[in-house]
């Protein structure tokens, strides 16, 4: 065996975030660790890593016992980790951030052509072609992915971890990046992948650990399981099948009309985009990260204004109207980035909660601090939020938690229109499943929702109506009924449309 990590326990004060963890991991293999947020997928990771050093417990390496202090002990031992938001530096070159920290020098300078040259032979080796002179703006998300995983080869890992490694890919890029994982595993290399998809876990995975509130629930070779197995193994009970029923569609909620944002450089980033949500329909928008969809958000929402065109909501234009006018008019906005956007996180739990809810709360100009407890306190109940108290501070949440609460709140507006951005980024299945049922219910009830959704699964479950945005412009729209995934995923490239 390549690894072994015994009886693995670490402990916070009264919080066990693992309880006497057995993973293993052989050469050649991709093992997934899958299980809620919480669950302590990412805490056993980062002592793996050296992030973090165990309460109790061993690791062993080659059959030798180890310890790793930091993240440079675990390199040094041949551990590599890829982030889930990934650590490279922009205006660098793809070749000088993958050689950072172990420069190749001539005399006491960086010797930039042999890094270039070093590069190359390490995509060769690898079969993972790409242009070390690049800058790393300049290139996708997926080749971002390809580059830090370049990286950890770079610093010799025979052992890699992935965390979340498809989150931000387009369902292209992610089937590459699977072949990629495969192809190295194939020559030797070990993964360890931490991720939600368990579509995905069952395409590349040789084995699967289960974790649920921070203990091993089961230990299964994908080939012998199923999703329904894993996900029963993950929240402990049977996941009810999503189901979308008829809707009669009512009045248009929100017209968007010819509009057009121009960006820094001449070329319009909103390129006469137009199109209406009517109540009682989701309507979903699909795309590659940074083709439009972010502004496009806040545009409708007053975050920033429109050069050309028209947006109506319940027939008000919203021309000049700030925030707090276009959600007093009836919006309510669940924000792509959870902490740009979405919450302050200096703020309480019971702050972040009745944002927006303080004014409808409050007698004489004076917060309803009972209510408002109780309010918040429904939200936990219900979305299963994990948090020490409402009087924690929400930066001490995990990303999942925090992503409930804001969920939780916003649809709790009960507002005609609703913009639901990345609803469900970075929650775990279970989690999934209630933001999908709260959705359908809004809609169910005439709600109008803008759905935007870097899942492609996401979207054909939840949407009536799908656009795709590419380079600021709609390229496609179909209804979801005769939506296939390899159309979207066509139109997300740029492709032409046959449909």
């Amino acid at each position: 065996m390549l690894l072994q990590m015994r009886q693995i326990t670490k402990t916070y004060g009264s919080l066990t975030a693992n309880s006497n963890v057995d993973f293993s991991l052989r050469q050649g293999e991709i093992h997934a660790l899958v299980g809620e947020n919480g669950a302590g997928k990412t805490t056993l990771m980062r002592i793996l890593y050296g992030m973090e050093q165990p309460t109790a417990g061993h690791i062993l390496l080659n059959g030798e016992e180890v310890a790793f202090t930091n993240p440079t002990d675990a390199i040094r031992h041949r551990i590599g980790m890829v982030h889930q938001h990934f650590m490279l530096f922009p205006t660098f070159t793809i070749a000088e951030n993958i050689v950072i920290g172990n420069e190749p020098k001539s005399g006491l300078k960086f010797d930039r052509k042999k890094a270039v040259k070093q590069v190359e032979a390490l995509c060769e080796q690898y079969r993972l072609p790409i242009d070390p002179n690049k800058k790393v703006a300049d290139i996708p998300l997926g080749m971002q992915q390809r580059v830090e995983i370049l990286k950890v080869l770079y610093q010799g890992a025979d052992i890699i971890i992935l965390d979340e490694p498809t989150g931000v890919l387009t369902p292209l890029e992610a089937k590459e990046l699977l072949v990629i994982m495969r192809n190295l595993a194939n020559q030797g290399k070990s993964f360890i992948i931490i991720t939600h998809k368990l579509h995905e876990v069952m395409e590349i995975a040789d084995r699967v650990t289960v974790l649920r509130d921070g203990k091993v629930t089961g230990e299964l070779d994908a080939g012998a399981t199923n999703v329904e197995e894993l996900s029963k193994l993950m929240v402990g009970r049977e996941l009810l099948p999503t189901t979308k029923s008829d809707v009669k569609l009512g009045e248009t909620v929100l017209q968007v009309k010819d509009v057009s944002i121009m960006g820094d450089k001449g070329k319009p980033v909103l390129d006469q985009v137009s199109f209406q949500v009517k109540a009682g329909e989701i309507v979903g928008i699909a795309g590659i990260s940074g083709n439009g969809q972010s502004e496009l958000i806040q545009a409708i929402s007053g975050l920033q204004l429109i050069d050309r065109g028209e947006i109506r909501l319940l027939g008000d234009n919203l021309k000049g109207r700030s925030v707090r006018e276009i959600r007093d008019i009836g919006l309510s906005h669940v924000p792509e980035d959870r902490y740009q956007w979405g919450a302050a996180k200096e703020g309480t739990v019971l702050e972040n909660g009745t944002m927006g809810h303080h004014r409808t709360l409050s007698r004489k100009g004076f917060l309803q601090g009972t209510e408002l407890r109780q309010m918040v306190g429904g939200f936990i109940q219900q979305f299963q939020i994990k948090a020490g108290s409402q009087d924690a501070k929400v930066k001490y949440l995990s990303g999942g938690n925090l992503q409930k609460l804001i969920v939780a709140r916003e649809i709790a507006q009960k507002q005609p229109f609703l913009i639901a951005a990345e609803p469900t980024r970075g929650v775990d299945i279970g989690a999934m499943e209630l933001i999908h049922e709260e959705l359908l219910r809004k809609r169910n009830e005439q709600g109008a929702i803008l759905l935007v959704s870097s899942e492609l699964t996401e979207i054909l479950k939840l949407s009536d109506r799908i656009l795709v945005m590419y380079e600021g412009r709609i390229a496609g729209e179909i209804s979801a009924e005769n939506a296939t995934e390899e159309q979207i995923s066509l139109w997300m490239a740029g492709g032409v449309s046959h449909a």
